[in-house]
């Protein structure tokens, strides 16, 4: 059955909106054109790009899956929810594919011991911001594949020790014999590394091009982690290194996360085009978000304004029982907030694993001068990693 609509109607409605030609229409091109001289950041899921203004072309710097180190320092941090996983498969299924996934897990803890080693972390993976922690790092990794594969083996050979209890006492926390490092410090560690390295190369990135930060539009574009992660100013990973780079000076309203607007082209070296013809596109769809808000300092002054907040981490302590934030570090062995840090990454459905510290990193090179080496990092540096 055809909804009725009436035609009179309907054409006041197009008046305002839902078309090209419309009053919305006019309103967004006019409050574009007015931002055309501000440097507009745009983050996404591989990339972030700096358009100038002024029709100055862009300038990029590529993230994450397309930089050393993220995939291979991934694999190591999610040995955790994996074990976590076979755990869970075992008690939902005890005749399933647990044993099967049990031991392809300890079958590539194996392979990659056998390509780990310093030379491999130094010379090939070469990350800028772990220099001097290479043999640290391959100790680590070393280690968290020994007890993984000890963990999951003695689950095989007697699978009713393959619990929760069993996990968080032998392999997650402890303690335990043989475990001189718990399983959650060896995430935080690998967790924070992946931040660090992404602070370092955003500050520095931002540091050298010296944005005009308190005119700056800044956008998190498209998905980014899993489809529910990263859809706030505090869940972006990437959105919270950026407002640390600008050291304050980045009006937090400015700050817009659209996970529906368009991703321009990944970054190649050789397509800037397709990035730079983004722009006008970005520019409109920042600028009408922002133009819009702004209307209702004139329509509604008077009453009580939004004024959202620059972080919204919370205290916590041993007796605190559940938060709705993340919980606020306080020094790099704050463990209480460190770990439960973790846990909130996997049972909040807007946040992402790597993202539980990477606030922190960039806090710490911003208050280090973007020195990694003069960084703590909390689960590598200082624990006993066994030596190899």
């Amino acid at each position: 059955m055809d909804v009725y609509e009436n035609p009179e109607l309907l054409g006041l409605y197009r008046a305002y909106t839902a078309g090209q030609h419309t009053v919305a229409a006019h309103f967004n091109a006019t409050a574009a054109a007015a931002s055309m001289a501000f440097p507009l950041v745009i983050g996404t899921a591989t990339d972030l790009a700096l358009f100038p203004g002024d029709g100055a072309p862009p300038v990029v710097e590529r993230l994450r899956t397309t930089t050393r180190g993220f995939k291979e320092l991934a694999a190591v941090s999610h040995l955790g929810p994996a074990v976590a996983t076979v755990m869970a498969m075992k008690r939902f299924d005890p005749d399933g594919s647990w044993r099967a996934d049990a031991e392809r897990l300890i079958e590539g803890c194996r392979t990659a011991r056998a390509a780990n080693s310093i030379a491999l972390w130094r010379d090939k993976i070469a990350v800028a911001a772990y220099a001097g922690r290479e043999e640290a790092i391959t100790r680590m990794v070393d280690y968290t594949c020994r007890v993984t594969e000890n963990y999951l083996g003695r689950a095989l050979a007697d699978p009713s020790y393959l619990t929760a209890e069993s996990l968080r006492a032998d392999y997650l926390d402890g303690p335990a014999d043989g475990l001189p490092v718990s399983m959650n410090r060896m995430m935080v560690a690998t967790f924070f590394l992946t931040g660090l390295d992404m602070g370092y190369r955003v500050i520095s990135f931002f540091d050298r091009l010296q944005i005009d930060w308190e005119h700056a539009m800044v956008m998190m574009v498209g998905r980014f982690g899993k489809p529910t992660g990263a859809v706030t100013r505090g869940t972006h990973s990437l959105a919270v290194i950026v407002d640390a780079a600008s050291r304050g000076r980045l009006p937090i309203r400015n700050l817009v996360i659209a996970p529906h607007a368009p991703v321009f082209p990944s970054y190649d070296g050789t397509n800037l085009d397709a990035v730079a013809a983004s722009e006008r596109g970005y520019r409109e769809f920042w600028s009408q978000t922002m133009a819009m808000a702004e209307l209702a300092g004139d329509m509604f002054e008077g009453y009580p304004a939004f004024a959202p907040r620059r972080g919204a981490n919370v205290s916590i302590t041993p007796d605190t029982t559940t938060i709705e934030e993340m919980p606020e570090i306080r020094s790099a062995d704050d463990w209480l907030a460190l770990t439960t840090r973790l846990r909130m990454v996997l049972e909040d459905p807007r946040q992402m694993l790597a993202a539980a510290v990477s606030d922190f990193a960039a806090r710490q090179l911003v208050e280090n001068d973007n020195d990694p080496t003069a960084v703590t990092v909390p689960g590598l540096d200082g624990e006993p990693y066994p030596e190899i």
